[in-house]
């Protein structure tokens, strides 16, 4: 099997467990508050927990890629995987929701495995199989979406929520191993420049095409964030039971994961024969097209229906958006560009349910899926904006733009 081929069907294994592991902790952080004595301001400590992981994620985010670019990436994903296996188990040993944060803090402080695996793909896989690479690793992070919360919620059921998290971190440590022994980064090129974070923002700065493509990452991220403090809730509500809530509510979730797998890859196959610009604004017009149509579903079988057909569109968004970043950058500066990139995610991922949370609570959740829907919509033609500025407008100067995306 060719080096990239290899590369790829391992690291889409590690994103698979990476992302399996994590949604084996995160939905189970505020039943865990309440085993550890939280009985006040659970929210708000649930809010807390949160959100620090995406605040400290996009502080550090910039400077471990700029250090990825210097060492490469695949250190860059070594030193988060075993940085997360580490606390992943410490996480199985609090017993206070301060120490819990501090943890929660570091997460976000340390994490990277996921960007990075993208990030070697991305540069190792031959140009004319890079949308659909990118698009099968979209898929193992969904299925890991899927498989994780099934997978966390059995171990807590049969042994507590302490094993379920010092599982996920054995589960880490096995996918970083995988890394360390059997991934080779064959086309890194070491930055010429001095690893700083701020000559990164600064030669970001100049790449026009790039800085367009991080602000629709934020757009993109923050507008289906905001559904997601009033979802759980307003499918409780349909489904008419409490007692199945959780249930429910993950088999609704993973019908956009489902989605993601069956659709993804096929996106990704069609993006490198048109273009990720086109995908992009396919996926998100059909995003933003598919949360206008779940407002007048009041049952649970059609609102399901629709969450699916939504997930079969949107699917396409980030791969299309991580396309982009690969389009507008140059390779030695591929590693600052994907900790940008994920530096505006977790600016979106930081505020969207923040946002969200307010509307629905003063509005209902039908006004949160019209203004994500309606979000997205924008977002879609700041995307076609972005396409015709690329075609017709100036190129930019320190970093040209490949014509690859554009279909040309």
């Amino acid at each position: 099997m060719e080096t990239w081929k290899r590369n790829l069907w391992l690291l889409w294994f590690g994103v698979l467990v990476t992302s399996a592991s994590f949604s084996m902790v995160v939905p189970f952080l505020p039943l865990f508050l309440l085993k550890i004595g939280v009985h006040q301001q659970t929210e708000l400590w649930s809010g807390l927990l949160y959100s620090v992981t995406f605040l400290t994620g996009a502080l550090v985010s910039p400077y471990w890629g700029s250090l990825a670019d210097k060492y490469g990436r695949k250190p860059m994903i070594l030193r988060a995987g075993f940085s997360l296996c580490a606390l992943y188990i410490l996480t199985a040993l609090v017993t206070n929701p301060y120490e819990l944060l501090v943890l929660r803090a570091l997460q976000g402080a340390l994490a990277g495995y996921v960007p990075g695996a993208i990030a070697l793909v991305a540069t190792n896989t031959p140009e004319a199989r890079v949308g659909w690479a990118l698009a099968l690793m979209s898929t193992g992070n969904a299925v890991g979406g899927i498989l994780g919360p099934l997978l966390g919620g059995g171990l807590a059921r049969l042994f507590g929520n302490r094993v379920a998290f010092a599982s996920a971190g054995i589960l880490v440590l096995l996918s970083t191993l995988l890394v360390l022994f059997f991934v080779t980064e064959e086309r890194f090129v070491p930055s010429k420049t001095r690893s700083s974070v701020v000559e990164a923002m600064k030669i970001a700065a100049s790449n026009r095409p790039f800085v367009w493509t991080l602000g629709l990452t934020v757009l993109t991220t923050f507008s289906i964030m905001t559904i997601e403090p009033v979802l759980p809730l307003y499918i409780a509500d349909l489904g008419g039971s409490l007692q199945d809530a959780s249930l429910l509510a993950g088999i609704v979730f993973s019908l956009a994961g489902v989605a993601s797998v069956l659709f993804a890859p096929r996106w990704g196959r069609w993006a490198d024969k048109v273009g990720f610009q086109k995908v992009l604004l396919i996926g998100l017009i059909g995003g933003g097209i598919g949360n206008l149509l779940q407002i007048p579903f009041h049952d649970i079988w059609g609102f399901s229906v629709v969450r699916f057909v939504y997930g079969a569109f949107f699917c396409a968004v980030f791969p299309a958006l991580n396309g982009l970043v690969v389009a507008n950058t140059d390779p030695e500066f591929r590693g600052r560009a994907f900790g940008l990139n994920q530096t505006a995610n977790q600016l979106g991922n930081m505020v969207g349910p923040l946002v969200g949370g307010a509307i629905g609570g003063a509005f209902g959740a039908h006004s949160v899926f019209l203004v994500t829907g309606l979000l997205l919509l924008v977002t879609g033609g700041a995307a076609y904006g972005y396409g015709r500025r690329m075609v017709h407008g100036p190129r930019p100067v320190a970093q040209p733009v490949r014509t690859r995306w554009l279909g040309r």
